[in-house]
């Protein structure tokens, strides 16, 4: 399309485009090193430029069935498949509707996303985790018309689509072994959209991705009705896309292990997306207890994890040297190739080999995040010839809000800000800590349909109040020292909501009140879940009868909380029980002070 048959929208998104690519060149910060960045407009335009830049580079590396290789899927083929896919959502009326995808990391929930979000609609990616009764709510809330999904999730949205009380028109399956009443297949509709395009069809084609509009809408929890929906745009993706990698190299050649689940902003923007956007591949991992073969068989260079992993992975690679006898050389080993490194000789592919070959033999990079990480654990991954890079970052902020150079890592920070991005303190203490606040094109355009609950977050200059607390050095690296808000965040980076949870244990009739917080397990490998609750005697009497022991009420009090916790994602069950007799200690808005150490005790 020539330039000056396009809209004024896209004229003004691509002047936008240009001037952020313009500010990564001009950035003079010396880790800022990687400058060969492309103006993208939205994540249609990056499709469509990565599969004419990269058309017969390996995009994807999917497994069909457990026992067969990885099957390649190459750029070209992503766009072919997309646009089929879009253009049969379309004729069967989709057009600016609201489309759910979820699932299993896959092909077929790229392509999903991909289609829906890049002329089709607005993209809603579900938790896999949640209950049939959490899905619906979402599925109401976001008026939701058609899902996506993986064979697990079949016969919850037939039954939520049969209950007639929901917007949902459409329900394809990424592949069943039969064939069902109103679920269509996604391979269907990929054959139809190709015949509809075959005679002209060019709705989804010819598209116009408004990029300021929301484009992805994110629900950051699930239970009760409770959860915010962050409302991302196309530009808030792409901003990342230009912005991040030019502090840490990605390349073509680049290979990613997918792991974490897609429907995290941190899995779907910095592995699937990013390396559409620089021409790498992305190759599906199995699940959790196939990593090791899976690394064997893709030889990634790159991966992203949460603490709880890279702790395990690097905690068992210390278990097996010392069962060989080999710790005393292997840490003189690392002291002499770490002497090495600073006269420029880098020894690791020869004294580490046994090592690197238990990730592929080519992992380069290890990035971090979702929670916080013991710094140890990043420098000693750091010692065998991987690059442990740690970010920070926020579904709000699409995620990423810093990230550490690749060059100049510190592994006690959560790294810098993007070029043209910006992070600041505000009111802060004695010590220098205080909020930190971001800004930037990355930013959120709200909740949705929740003003109020934005407004407390953005303000009127457009800085994102994140609730975290920690300062920035003289180097302009960011340190993080607690978090200000309630979130519960587990060693594997799943948030828990104390409020969720004590929104449902104030529906049992003899807890008065209950107070939900996270609790160190003795080994430091994870969080509990602690629920500490006040009971009406009076309305415990009527259940258990005159004369009832501290046992009996424990007895009652786990009944209710094994009837909650059946429904909830293991990460999100209460695992401990207190029974507190004392009041808890309040404010003088008489809401109870979660942070007050006398308010975890069992007096």
């Amino acid at each position: 399309m020539s330039q000056n048959k396009l809209s004024d929208k896209k004229l003004k998104a691509i002047k936008w485009a240009e001037n952020t690519v313009n500010i990564v060149k001009t950035d003079k910060r010396p880790y800022v090193k990687c400058r060969d960045s492309r103006p993208i407009t939205d994540l249609k335009n990056m499709l469509e430029t990565s599969a004419e830049l990269y058309g017969d580079n390996i995009a994807f590396l999917q497994k069909y069935n457990r026992n067969e290789p990885y099957t390649p899927i190459k750029y070209h083929q992503v766009l072919s498949d997309v646009n089929a896919l879009g253009t049969a959502l379309i004729s069967r009326g989709m057009k600016d509707r609201r489309i759910a995808v979820i699932g299993e990391n896959c092909y077929q929930w790229a392509i999903s996303y991909l289609a829906s979000a890049c002329g089709t609609g607005v993209i809603v990616p579900l938790d896999k985790e949640l209950n049939a009764e959490e899905l619906k709510n979402q599925i109401i809330r976001a008026e939701v018309s058609c899902v996506l999904f993986d064979s697990k999730h079949e016969d919850t949205f037939r039954q939520i689509k049969a209950g007639d009380d929901t917007p949902l028109s459409l329900l394809v399956s990424f592949g069943s072994a039969e064939e069902k009443e109103n679920v269509i297949e996604l391979s269907q509709l990929i054959d139809e959209g190709n015949r509809l395009l075959d005679s002209g069809s060019r709705e989804f084609v010819d598209a116009e991705i408004d990029n300021e509009a929301m484009g992805i809408l994110l629900f950051t929890s699930g239970t009760t009705g409770k959860a915010k929906g962050v409302m991302l745009s196309h530009k808030n993706i792409v901003t990342e896309l230009m912005v991040a990698p030019t502090i840490f190299d990605l390349t073509q050649e680049d290979r990613y292990l997918s792991i974490l689940p897609l429907h995290h902003t941190y899995e779907c923007t910095c592995s699937f997306l990013m390396a559409l956007y620089k021409g790498s591949s992305v190759a599906f991992c199995e699940g959790l207890k196939y990593i090791t073969k899976n690394l064997q068989e893709v030889k990634p260079t790159m991966m992203l994890g949460v603490p709880a992993l890279y702790e395990k992975l690097y905690s068992t690679i210390w278990k097996n040297i010392r069962k060989q006898g080999k710790e005393k050389l292997l840490r003189r080993m690392i002291r002499i190739n770490n002497a090495a490194k600073k006269v420029g000789l880098d020894m690791s592919k020869m004294l580490f080999k046994q090592i690197l070959n238990v990730f592929g033999g080519r992992m380069k990079t290890m990035i971090c995040g979702g929670a916080a990480i013991n710094p140890e654990i990043l420098d000693g991954i750091r010692d065998f010839g991987i690059n442990a890079l740690q970010g920070y970052g926020l579904t709000e902020c699409a995620p990423m809000g810093a990230f550490n150079p690749q060059d100049c890592p510190d592994s006690s920070s959560v790294g810098v800000p993007f070029p043209g991005l910006q992070i600041k303190m505000i009111n802060p203490n004695d010590e220098g800590i205080g909020e930190i606040c971001v800004k930037g094109d990355h930013v959120m355009l709200g909740y949705y349909q929740m003003p109020e609950e934005t407004a407390k977050v953005l303000d009127s200059d457009g800085w994102f109040h994140t609730g975290d607390l920690g300062y920035i050095d003289e180097r302009g690296y960011t340190f993080l020292t607690g978090r200000q808000k309630n979130v519960i965040i587990t060693k594997n980076g799943k948030n828990v909501y104390p409020e969720e949870l004590e929104y449902q244990l104030s529906n049992i009739s003899f807890i008065e009140e209950s107070y939900v917080f996270g609790q160190d397990l003795d080994s430091g490998n994870d969080i509990t879940i602690v629920a500490s609750v006040i009971i009406d005697k009076d309305a415990a009497g009527e259940i258990l009868g005159t004369g009832f022991t501290d046992d009996d009420l424990k007895k009652l009090v786990w009944k209710e909380v094994d009837a909650i916790n059946a429904d909830a994602p293991f990460y999100r069950k209460i695992k401990k029980i207190i029974i507190r007799k004392s009041p808890f200690i309040k404010n003088t808005s008489q809401k109870i002070i979660r942070f007050a150490p006398d308010n975890k005790l069992e007096i």
